[in-house]
């Protein structure tokens, strides 16, 4: 009797762990507006051999996190997402927001979140990384696939916001509806965020540990978080990659961290509106979006961009960096090498390169170009993109020292350098699969060279996620080089890529000063 006694409780011990360790998609999970299925993110045919967990790793698409920002809730802040009846499939993505165009997969109802959990208990309390997708881009595109980063024990999630003429119109008369207009976009990312920090748990996930993250647009809506006293306390880090700009850099306006201030909105959007016909705000929420994409104002549709309200963003950057973001968290900025301008396929004889810069540079063009003499074409060349690459690192490098006066936290700098076999250089966007550990879900082919290089890349990104500092936690293959934080008396940034060590913010030191120069004299009542 002892034996089988002892047989019984063995068995049900193994049961338990059984239990214990399933994904956490084979069961559905219930949240306050119903029950999710979700799926099992990879399977014995598609699983990558540098994700050894991926048996454990669930996923849920479309998971809505507000209601359909349609009919009368267009322009309206987010409003909660409605209950639904038995367990919602969750298993594709949800649609796109609509930007410029109408498709199948291309609707207004389409304020869902994605998730990615390696959790196999709801209570692991594991490490949230929020991705924002850059503008114009929904969370289903392939680059953005949180499976690898899962693999490395974070919970991934993904949303869309409100882009384009429905995601950033700024009217007087919503203003008076709400109190505040614009940034409808924001404010989704926002609920999008509210939403996460209240759910998470239920997917393995640590509401008290969520990491703000993204590239381009997405890394402007990172720090947008940053910044917003909606947002405070909700966040344990920033990772803004290629977004994040000196406020007197005159650039800004071309990067993902721009707005524009009130007045010009209103008179961009006012002509918007003028331009379809329409007669009332009534009759705008009832317009079909065919008929708005293609309306006489049609051609404006991509110059709809982020406002300044005193709401959702609260105060023009230089003030926030002054008295300090709501959010003082760490934060990890930087850029890629040829991006901002930066074209590898174009080459500038002398004549082009001297004009080149002297449109963008006034007069402190002579300087610049004393500092950079170039004779024949390659070097005109090399000369113009060294330039404009010396300019935006200055930038964030600038940024990163203003931020380090009002905070107590790190703020780590870096330059991606590395080009990938595919040939297309270190461009704008071409670390982030590198960063998210995702090449499997690429249609790139990828040598052994990359591979490692991946595999430094997203440790960094993941220790910060873990720990808010890119070092602690290593990597599959061992320790990484330290990258030490930003430190303002230091003209150094972080190289990842073909090195990863400190490197000067510009090769020639004197380039700096003249850039800080041109910025005061460029930009007096700076963003």
């Amino acid at each position: 009797m002892k034996i089988a006694g002892d047989l019984v409780r063995g068995a049900s011990i193994f049961a338990l762990l059984s239990v214990t360790d399933a994904a956490l998609w084979e069961k559905p999970i219930t949240l306050p507006q119903g029950k999710v299925q979700g799926a099992a993110a990879f399977n014995s045919s598609s699983a990558p051999s540098t994700i050894p967990n991926w048996k454990n790793i669930s996923t849920w698409k479309g998971v809505p996190y507000a209601a359909s920002p349609a009919g009368e809730n267009r322009w309206r802040p987010p409003q909660p997402a409605p209950a639904w009846n038995g367990t919602l499939k969750t298993t594709s993505f949800g649609l796109t927001c609509p930007s410029t165009e109408t498709g199948d997969d291309i609707g207004e109802d389409c304020l869902t979140v994605n998730i990615w959990s390696p959790a196999t208990s709801a209570d692991a309390k594991l490490p949230v990384m929020f991705w924002s997708n850059a503008g114009g881009e929904g969370s289903s595109t392939s680059t953005y696939d949180g499976g690898g980063m899962a693999g490395k024990d974070i919970v991934f999630v993904s949303y869309n916001y409100r882009v384009g003429a429905l995601g950033w119109l700024t009217l007087s008369e919503l203003e008076k509806e709400t109190g505040a207009t614009g940034n409808y976009g924001l404010l989704d990312s926002i609920a999008a965020l509210k939403w996460v920090h209240e759910n998470i748990a239920a997917f393995g996930g640590d509401p008290d540990a969520i990491t703000a993250a993204g590239q381009s647009f997405g890394a402007g809506v990172s720090y947008h978080i940053l910044n917003s006293h909606l947002t405070k306390g909700l966040i344990k880090g920033v990772i803004a990659e290629s977004g994040i700009k000196d406020p007197y850099d005159p650039n800004v306006y071309g990067y993902g961290s721009d707005y524009h201030n009130m007045s010009t909105l209103l008179e961009f959007s006012n002509t918007f509106v003028d331009s379809l016909n329409v007669s009332s705000l009534a009759e705008l929420r009832a317009m079909d979006l065919t008929t708005m994409f293609t309306g006489t104002g049609a051609s404006d549709l991509s110059g709809f961009d982020p406002a300044l309200n005193y709401h959702s963003i609260p105060n023009k950057y230089i003030v926030s960096l002054e008295e300090g973001a709501p959010n003082n968290v760490p934060i990890m900025v930087g850029n890629a090498a040829a991006e901002d301008g930066i074209d590898l396929s174009t080459t500038y004889n002398v004549s082009v390169y001297e004009e080149g810069i002297r449109s963008l540079y006034g007069k402190y063009a002579d300087e610049l170009l004393a500092l950079n003499p170039a004779n024949t074409t390659a070097e005109a060349t090399d000369a113009y993109n060294a330039i404009l690459r010396a300019g935006f690192c200055t930038s964030t490098w600038s940024y990163a020292n203003r931020w380090s006066k009002t905070s107590d936290k790190d703020i780590y700098y870096y330059l991606w350098t590395y080009s990938p076999s595919s040939g297309s250089g270190p461009t704008h966007a071409s670390e982030v699969p590198f960063a998210l550990n995702n090449f499997y879900a690429q249609s790139t082919t990828y040598n052994q060279t990359d591979y490692e290089v991946a595999e430094k890349m997203s440790s960094y990104w993941a220790n910060f996620v873990k720990t808010q500092n890119p070092n602690k936690g290593g990597s599959a293959t061992g320790r990484l080089p330290h990258w030490a934080a930003n430190v303002p008396s230091e003209n150094n940034q972080f190289e990842l890529g073909y090195e990863w060590k400190k490197i000067p913010i510009t090769p020639i030191a004197k380039e700096k000063n003249v850039f800080l120069e041109y910025w005061q004299w460029a930009t007096p009542n700076p963003f």
